[in-house]
């Protein structure tokens, strides 16, 4: 089993920092499991406790069932794909991949069978006699990828390997990673802080902020129900819009009120217990730029959360328009089709779909209402 269990793990370095805090997680065995967080959050220094290559303050930590707070990183039974590869430039590819075997003694035939087993999964038996040097980055990632499929782990650890490669390579082996996660069927522990990535490919993923987990869960789960504000604006491009609103009854329904504008509440939301304490208090509410349209059905069919407004800039993104609006001092984006005719300057409606927006507290940032 691979499976990784972390109970209450802090790190704390001298000087009173503390770079992660009270980290409890069950990672099951086989699962895909990406921490996302922006630089300094805590990420790469918990895939290093993992690795042993940085000390648990405190807490447990258990691959399977074995405590492996106290030994070494060589006997855990882990493989680490850094960011820059680290692969020896005087070897060839083979020599590469083998290396470790090597120094754990392993059969020759052993070896040999392998390495060419990896090479055959990553799609690089072609390139078992070259050099480092002769590769393209994408060639070498998948190197990298070859040399710890060798050993078989247990549990294969990767810190941001796809960052130092050009968008549409990392694009590819995006899908490339997907695949050979299935292929080898053993845990990954992903580290990135770009959260297309950890969308695209990962089973579960935790947010980290200040050390913090703020949220684990499944990539659809995280973009539709997440529970604070800093989760909601940091997975999904463009981010979720947040809007400074009060809540206001008005007899049976209740109104999202910012500024001119008043956008009522279906009524699932308004009657919803969770918000009872909120009605006549400062919110904010949030709602993804596809959740703002311009089309006429759409303001044909809610007409009760229509608002007039001027579109300050238009970005055309190929298979959509991102429109740029100031509502009560506060900047909007919706994500229209690449059909629209808006431009900056132009007068024109939008309606907020009020079945899909999210209500914050303003003091704590949780979310109240989905």
């Amino acid at each position: 089993m691979a499976s990784l269990s972390f109970k209450h793990i802090y790190k704390k370095y001298p000087g009173g920092v503390t770079a992660v805090s009270d980290f409890c997680l069950e990672v099951k065995d086989k699962e895909f499991l990406i921490l996302v967080g922006p630089s300094g959050c805590g990420k790469t220094t918990t895939l290093r406790m993992i690795a042993g290559l940085e000390e648990i303050t405190e807490g447990e930590l258990f691959i399977g069932d074995m405590l492996i707070n106290d030994i070494a990183p060589k006997d855990r039974d882990i493989a680490m794909v850094f960011q820059n590869y680290a692969l020896y430039p005087h070897m060839t590819v083979f020599d590469n991949m083998a290396f470790g075997l090597k120094l754990r003694k392993t059969p020759k035939e052993e070896i040999k069978r392998r390495v060419e087993e990896a090479a055959r999964i990553l799609d690089i038996t072609h390139l078992l006699d070259r050099r480092p040097k002769a590769l393209s980055g994408g060639q070498k990632q998948r190197v990298a990828l070859g040399r710890a499929i060798v050993r078989e782990p247990k549990v294969f650890l990767l810190d941001e390997p796809l960052s130092n490669l050009d968008a549409k390579l990392r694009a590819s082996m995006r899908t490339e990673l997907t695949k050979i996660h299935k292929k080898v069927g053993t845990t990954f522990v992903y580290v990135t802080h770009d959260q297309v990535e950890a969308m695209t490919m990962a089973t579960r993923i935790v947010v980290m902020k200040d050390g913090l987990i703020q949220q684990v869960d499944t990539p659809q789960n995280l973009y539709d129900f997440p529970s604070n504000i800093f989760v909601a604006g940091f997975i999904g491009t463009p981010q979720m819009n947040f809007i400074n609103s009060t809540l206001e009854k008005r007899g049976e329904d209740v109104y999202v009120v910012f500024g001119e504008h008043s956008l009522k509440l279906p009524k699932e939301k308004a009657t919803n217990p969770a918000i009872a304490d909120y009605i006549g208090k400062d919110v904010i509410v949030g709602v993804r730029p596809e959740s703002i349209h311009e089309e006429q059905r759409y303001i044909d069919a809610m007409p009760d959360a229509v608002i007039d407004t001027t579109v300050d800039i238009t970005e055309l993104m190929g298979a959509e328009i991102h429109l740029y609006i100031t509502v009560n001092e506060q900047v909007i984006v919706a994500r229209v089709s690449s059909h629209s005719k808006s431009r900056a300057g132009d007068n024109i409606k939008l309606v907020f779909d009020m079945e899909r927006v999210h209500i914050f507290d303003k003091d704590t940032e949780r979310c109240v209402l989905h």
